[in-house]
C-alpha cells in the first residue's frame, strides 16, 4: 500500500511539473497540433496547441512506478515489464503518427495499415512472452490461454487463438482510447477513473490472492493471477499522471495528449486486462471507450450499406465519434465531457460492482 501511495504522489507532481515543461519546450520547437478539417469548426481555434502530451503521462506514470517500488524494497515483476512494453510500444506507435502529422500539417500522420502493423507486433510480442513465459512458483504466467471475466472460465484456448484475442484486445482498446481523445480532457479524465478502478481491482485480487497465507482467503473465491499488487502500483501511477496533465488539458486545452498518449493508454489497459484476467470485464469498465468505438463502426457501415442500396451515403451521426456528435448539435464542448465523465463513471462503478458481485457469489 506504501508503494501505491507514493506512485500516485510521484506521478501527479511528476505530471503537473512535467507538463507544463513539455508545453513551453513543444511551442517554442513548434510541435503543433493539426485539426481534421471535417470536424467541429469549434476546435478550428485549437490548431497549433502544443502536441505530443502524452509522452509526460508515459514517463511520469513509469518513473513514479519504478521509483515507488525500488523506494519500498521491491523490483519490478514480470506482470509489470510486459505492462511497460505494451505502455511504450503503443507510445512509440503513437508517437510516429503525431510526428508525421506535426511535421507534415497533416492531420493523417501514419498510414492505417501502419499503425496496424505497429500494434500487431507490440501485441503479439506480449502474446507470446505473457502466455509461454515468466510462470512464478506457482506455476502461474502473466496472462493464461483462457477466456476470463473476473476469472478463468471454458476450455484452454490454442496459443494461435489466444494470440488472435490479444491482439483484438490490444488493437481495439488502443484505437478505442484514441477515439476518445477528441475533447479536452475528455480522454484524461476518462482514463484516470478507468485506471483507479484496474487500482481497486488488483488490491482485491492480491488480498484474495491464491495460496495466500491470508486467514481471510477462501480458496473458492481466489484469484489465480500472477503480480496484482505490483498492477495496481502500476496502475495507479498512469491514473495518478493522467491526472496531473489533465490540469493542463482540460478546455482550454494548453496541450494535447496526441495518439502518443492516447495509444499508450489503450494499450496499457489491455495489458492489465489480460493480466488481471478480466478482460470481459474491460468492455463494462471502459464502455465508454466502446460507445466511441460503435459509433464509428456504425457510422462507416450505414454510409456504405446506404451508399449501395440507394446510390446516396446516409450517416445515424452527424460526426463520429459521437462525442463530436453532440458539438454538432450545440452542446458545449464541456458539458460533452463533463456528461461523458459522469457516462464513464457510471461504467466503471457498473464494472466493479459485477467484480464484487462475482467474487460474492
Amino acid at each position: 500500500m506504501r508503494a501505491i501511495l507514493l506512485s500516485v504522489a510521484l506521478a501527479v507532481v511528476c505530471s503537473l511539473l512535467g507538463t507544463r515543461i513539455a508545453i513551453g519546450w513543444f511551442a517554442r520547437h513548434g510541435f503543433g497540433q493539426p485539426i481534421r478539417y471535417d470536424g467541429p469548426t469549434t476546435h478550428h481555434v485549437k490548431r497549433g496547441t502544443p502536441t505530443m502530451g502524452g509522452l509526460v503521462i508515459l514517463l511520469s506514470a513509469t518513473a513514479a512506478y519504478l521509483t515507488a517500488t525500488i523506494l519500498t524494497g521491491g523490483w519490478p515483476s514480470a506482470s509489470a515489464w510486459l505492462l511497460m512494453l505494451l505502455f511504450f510500444g503503443c507510445g512509440v506507435v503513437g508517437f510516429l503518427d503525431d510526428f508525421i502529422k506535426v511535421y507534415t500539417q497533416d492531420n493523417r500522420g501514419l498510414s492505417s495499415r501502419a499503425k496496424m502493423a505497429g500494434q500487431t507486433l507490440v501485441a503479439l510480442v506480449f502474446g507470446v512472452l505473457s502466455t509461454q513465459f515468466f510462470a512464478d512458483g506457482r506455476g502461474v504466467r502473466p496472462a493464461s490461454q483462457y477466456i476470463s471475466t473476473t476469472h478463468d472460465w471454458g476450455i484452454k484456448l490454442p496459443l494461435i487463438v489466444v494470440l488472435l484475442l490479444i491482439w483484438f484486445l490490444v488493437t481495439a482498446t488502443s484505437n478505442g482510447a484514441n477515439l476518445t481523445d477528441g475533447a479536452d480532457g475528455l480522454l484524461a479524465g476518462t482514463s484516470a477513473l478507468i485506471f483507479g478502478a484496474y487500482t481497486i481491482v488488483n488490491i482485491w485480487q492480491n488480498n484474495q490472492l491464491c495460496d495466500s497465507s491470508r486467514p481471510t482467503v477462501v480458496e473458492s473465491q481466489c484469484y489465480q493471477v500472477r503480480d496484482p499488487l505490483d498492477l495496481a502500483v502500476f496502475a495507479a501511477a498512469i491514473a495518478a499522471a493522467c491526472i496531473g496533465f489533465l490540469w493542463w488539458n482540460a478546455k482550454p486545452a494548453r496541450i494535447i495528449m496526441g495518439d502518443v498518449g492516447s495509444l499508450a493508454i489503450g494499450g496499457a489497459l489491455a495489458g492489465l486486462a489480460i493480466m488481471s484476467r478480466t478482460e470481459l470485464l474491460m468492455a463494462v469498465v471502459a464502455g465508454l471507450f466502446v460507445l466511441e468505438t460503435l459509433s464509428v463502426l456504425l457510422q462507416m457501415i450505414c454510409f456504405k450499406l446506404t451508399k449501395r442500396l440507394t446510390g446516396t451515403g446516409r450517416r445515424i451521426f452527424r460526426i463520429a465519434p459521437i462525442h463530436h456528435h453532440f458539438e454538432h448539435l450545440g452542446w458545449d464542448e464541456v458539458t460533452v465531457v463533463i456528461r461523458f465523465w459522469i457516462v464513464a463513471g457510471i461504467f466503471v462503478a457498473t464494472g466493479l460492482g459485477i467484480f464484487y458481485a462475482s467474487w460474492l457469489a
